[in-house]
């Protein structure tokens, strides 16, 4: 024992040197037993905070280093590989790197903030700082990788669309490995999947670190609750992607035709659609209670309203936009008007055409950018929560059946869960739309005020630089406006007389002359049927049944039954010099012959001489023709004639013709070649006047 003791107090000695020196070692009541225990126990301890030390040590670099590498392979992915694969011309590249930019922007912020800090690993505050600043991130990393990942199937559909054409596989695999060649990839998955697992890393690293932390260390509790939150971060974005999922499969409008309808008919579907039918009348008959959700009813409301205010607007838009269309088509200043000379003539010569030219064609531009634009792809965003809202009404109801079992199978779980899953995603996401919808629609409203604002500050300032040449800019303000007030009254009343004499024009009988070939079949109905049961046709008609005629205006036919054989007076049996039909009855007037004067250039003849050119449409030519007097004789249009096709011309009855050939290519003389105003074309001879040069002498026209 002697021997023993001074070895321990040694041993002692050099363990805690300090607290030796101060106090006495009193070994009263102390075996060597209890010393020896102590030892090993105190070592084990302290070897074990070692290891966790390092441990801790060891993951938080990890989390660091690894989330350095994912951020410069992203960075590789979206800058240098995108750039050079846009060489290729990829259909659709641009949506495979949706959302990329906002996740490496979070990336880069949370290495951001480590940096700030100045902090390293290992340093005992390092741990509370890269909490710290991953709690401060956690909502901007929700948002960023929550839209990746609900969009990352749309980027592996792609994907598979490009190995579909081998050749081009082949150079996208090129492009990757020499853009990349210190990474081993295959393909552009291989960089985007990244996010998808960088998201689900973020909890491990942190449950790690917090297994490797004393429970009684003051960071434990921040480590905690960051563990926690990336937890809760990571079902919420897995509950958001489950949500997107659904809406994606039911949102979409599918265009599908009978045949198409009929190959998706099966027992389950026709079973399916049978059930909803039945719950439906139960709940209109009242058999059955119906669900009510006044929120969403609220929301539903709301929804149809704003729906029908924008299509609304838009069909309006679209009319005004072709107004405008028509309108800048029309260009009166173009055509002479004889009145070159006057002032007003003038300015509105200037201002239409600054008007045409660069005012109304800049707003419609702005219109259609500011306005047109945004408002036809609002109404297409409404395509898809207009088919949330229905689908969700078929979900209800297969619900509301399925509720009634005392217990549901696999099946009908799934139906109740894909209800509440659509109409949980409704509750939330229908008020966001609803707000946003409305925003842009009051500022598409805004922008077309805007618009019409400043085209009435554009039409003002161009006015005012015509306004000291009118004749009504020295009138005072009153004045003005009752000068104003008048002359659209009057030309109000000037259009609407100019309208009625149109419409009495357009509505009255034809009275043209008849061409040769309408003489002939004259003669033929009269003496085959007699003059008072001729008629003409005031519009084409084109038969559509049986024993229908097709004939075109100002035909002649006679009437051989004022009836069908059904007893229908609305359709009359006409004889139309050869075939037989029914025509419509309002289309046929009584035929009166047409006695026309000689034009004003040719009264200048004796009284008998004029009498002997009046003639009936249906009498024989007794003028001389033009092809009959010397070609120095001149030649006028002794009455209207309408050209029928691209080879006849149109006459006015006293203008002067030019005879180019007195017959047609086949040698026939009814009709001859002239040429009026510039044109040339065929008219009936029977319609030329030749003008002895006597007659001319003594003429006071000439």
């Amino acid at each position: 024992t002697a021997n023993t003791i001074p070895t321990t107090i040694k041993y002692l000695m050099d363990f805690h040197p300090a607290k030796c020196s101060e106090e006495p070692l009193h070994l009263s009541g102390c075996s060597n037993e209890s010393v020896f225990e102590e030892e090993p126990a105190e070592d084990a301890a302290k070897e074990k905070a070692e290891r966790e030390a390092q441990k801790q040590l060891m993951a938080t670099e990890e989390l660091v280093y690894t989330e350095k590498n994912y951020l410069r392979l992203l960075q590789v992915c979206t800058s240098t590989i995108r750039s050079n694969l846009q060489a290729l011309q990829l259909p659709n590249l641009d949506s495979m790197f949706l959302y990329t930019e906002e996740v490496i922007d979070v990336s880069g912020r949370l290495l951001s903030l480590l940096d700030q800090k100045q902090v390293t690993p290992r340093d005992p505050l390092f741990v509370e700082t890269l909490c710290d600043a991953f709690l401060s991130l956690s909502t901007d990393i929700e948002s960023a990788y929550k839209e990746y990942l609900a969009n990352y199937s749309n980027v592996s559909a792609l994907e598979n669309v490009y190995k579909q054409k081998e050749s081009l596989w082949t150079e996208i695999i090129k492009v990757i490995k020499s853009s990349a060649p210190e990474v081993n990839a295959t393909s552009l998955t291989f960089f985007l999947v990244m996010p998808v697992q960088r998201i689900a890393r973020y909890p491990l690293h942190f449950q790690t670190i917090m297994k490797h932390t004393d429970p009684g260390h003051p960071v434990y509790p921040l480590l905690e609750n960051t563990a926690h939150t990336a937890i809760a971060l990571n079902c919420r974005i897995n509950e958001y992607k489950r949500f997107r999922e659904v809406a994606d499969k039911y949102k979409k409008t599918e265009t599908l035709t009978i045949r198409d309808k009929m190959n998706r008919l099966n027992s389950h579907s026709i079973a399916k659609k049978t059930a909803r039918l039945s719950q439906f009348i139960r709940h209109e008959t009242g058999i059955s209670p119906k669900i009510v959700d006044e929120e969403f009813d609220a929301l539903e409301g709301f929804f149809y309203l704003l729906e029908d205010g924008i299509a609304t607007l838009h069909d309006n838009v679209e009319i005004y936009l072709h107004h405008l269309q028509r309108f800048l088509s029309c260009r009166p200043e173009e055509f002479d008007l004889d009145m070159d000379g006057e002032k007003p003539a003038i300015c509105y010569k200037e201002i239409t055409t600054a008007l045409r030219q660069w005012i109304l064609p800049t707003y419609e531009k702005r219109m259609r950018l500011l306005v047109h634009k945004p408002l036809c792809g609002l109404r297409d965003l409404l395509v898809g929560p207009r088919n949330l809202i229905r689908k969700r009404l078929d979900k209800l109801l297969d619900y509301e059946r399925i509720e009634e079992k005392p217990s549901l199978t696999y099946d009908d779980q799934e139906v109740a869960n894909t209800y509440k899953t659509i109409n949980t995603l409704l509750l939330n996401e229908l008020p966001k739309f609803n707000g946003l919808a409305l925003s842009l629609l009051w500022g598409m409203l805004g922008a077309f005020s805007s618009l019409h604002k400043d085209l009435a500050e554009d039409m003002e300032q161009l006015f005012q630089g015509f306004a000291q040449q009118l004749p009504h800019s020295s009138l005072e303000p009153k004045a003005f406006w009752e000068w104003a007030e008048c002359s659209v009254l009057e030309g109000a009343e000037r259009l609407e007389r100019l309208c009625q004499d149109v419409e009495e024009q357009l509505n009255a009988p034809i009275v043209q002359p008849l061409s040769p070939g309408s003489q002939k079949r004259l003669k033929v109905l009269s003496d085959k049927h007699g003059s008072e049961k001729i008629y003409q046709l005031t519009g084409p008609v084109v038969g559509t049944r049986d024993l229908e005629l097709s004939l075109n205006k100002g035909e002649l036919v006679s009437v051989i039954s004022e009836m069908d054989t059904r007893g229908d007076r609305r359709r009359w049996l006409v004889d139309a010099g050869g075939p037989r039909g029914y025509v419509p009855s309002s289309k046929l007037v009584h035929y009166q012959p047409v006695t026309m004067d000689m034009p004003p250039q040719l009264t200048a003849t004796t009284t008998d001489r004029a009498e002997g050119f009046r003639r009936h449409s249906y009498t024989p030519d007794i003028r001389p023709r033009p092809s009959d007097m010397p070609r120095t004789q001149p030649v006028f249009a002794g009455y209207d004639f309408m050209a029928r096709s691209n080879h006849e011309v149109s006459l006015r009855a006293g203008e002067p013709v030019k005879v180019i050939e007195p017959h047609d290519k086949k040698g026939s003389r009814d009709w001859s070649l002239v040429e009026v105003r510039g044109q040339r074309g065929y008219v009936p001879s029977n319609y030329l006047v030749a003008m002895p040069t006597t007659t001319m002498a003594t003429s006071p026209y000439h």
